[in-house]
């Protein structure tokens, strides 16, 4: 069942765009991507998944459909759909989610740095490793964004933690967003990458967590796909290189939407 998400709406005429971000991640990380697509007069959102920032904290369902069911929702309120859904690593599966159980609401899709492939395993341990290890609490945001990596990935990571209990903390709980995680990574998402119709696009970064495997795999199914790479780039392409990313959104949307 939807819940109510917190989300930025950037305004703009166009037919609606709606970001998702990735594990872990919130709406707020978006904005250089949005304010360049808002110059280029497309309608702008960005949403907090549940379980993530703003959003509800300890959603009472952390299926996939539940996720894609809060999209639909959202959409739903703000009177914004069909829409553009642009989303990085986990947010793709969350957009391939929402093509898959309310197609209607779908113009097209963007995943940046996400794998529309059937995952076998476990194959979120490692991310959920990583967010177990953060040294908490940072006593300010300088050293969380020099410990979560630095430069602009840093920064966009530490602006999304929240003062509490001493220090600076995220805004989510770990278990949670194992749960979620698992979930979203097993459920069906080939569907929708396959869907005849769909415009959809797929952003790979250089140095990014696509194997090229995956990518000849995703490329094979629907050669009809765009297909871009960034040069020099790591998993979080948005947050490293936001005008390349909205450039190569902006063209897409203006050829294929």
């Amino acid at each position: 069942m939807a819940e109510p998400v917190a989300h930025l709406d950037w305004g703009g005429d166009g037919p609606p765009v709606l970001l998702l971000h990735g594990l872990a991640g919130y709406a707020g990380e978006w904005e250089p991507v949005a304010v360049r697509l808002r110059e280029r007069g497309h309608r702008v959102l960005a949403m907090d998944l549940r379980g993530h920032g703003g959003s509800v904290r300890h959603p009472r369902d952390t299926s996939a459909n539940a996720h894609a069911d809060d999209v639909a929702g959202l959409l739903g309120r703000l009177g914004a759909g069909p829409a553009v859904l642009v989303g990085q690593s986990l947010g793709g599966r969350v957009a391939l989610r929402v093509a898959v159980e309310h197609p209607s609401l779908v113009r097209g899709l963007a995943l940046v740095e996400a794998d529309a492939r059937p995952a076998s395993g476990a194959p979120g341990d490692a991310a959920i490793r990583w967010l177990r290890s953060w040294p908490l609490p940072f006593p300010d945001r300088a050293s969380a964004a020099a410990w979560l990596g630095g430069g602009a990935v840093g920064d966009a990571w530490a602006g999304g933690l929240e003062e509490r209990d001493g220090g600076l903390r995220p805004r989510f709980d770990v278990d949670v967003l194992a749960r979620l995680f698992d979930a979203l990574l097993r459920a069906p998402s080939w569907p929708a990458w396959t869907a005849p119709g769909l415009p959809v696009l797929l952003l790979v970064a250089e140095h990014g967590i696509l194997a090229p495997a995956a990518v000849r795999a995703m490329l094979a199914a629907r050669p009809d796909a765009w297909s871009l790479g960034v040069p020099g780039a790591g998993h979080d392409v948005h947050l490293e290189r936001p005008d390349a990313v909205a450039g190569f959104l902006d063209a897409f949307l203006a050829a294929r939407l």
